[in-house]
């Protein structure tokens, strides 16, 4: 009846994304390197985007 199957993966990963890079932003604005604050929002993205897929 409900098929979990079809995951919208490009739509958790935006989403993780665009949460992990307001607080990315901030960090970066407080004076850390913008490629650091880079990694770190593309580090949080894939992060949650696995953990979406194993729960």
């Amino acid at each position: 009846m409900y098929n979990d199957s079809k995951r919208d993966w490009v739509g958790s990963l935006v989403v993780a994304a665009l949460g992990a890079g307001v607080i990315t932003s901030f960090a970066v604005s407080q004076g850390q390197n913008p490629l650091e604050g880079l990694g770190i929002t593309a580090i949080a993205a894939v992060a949650a985007v696995i953990i979406d897929y194993l729960l």
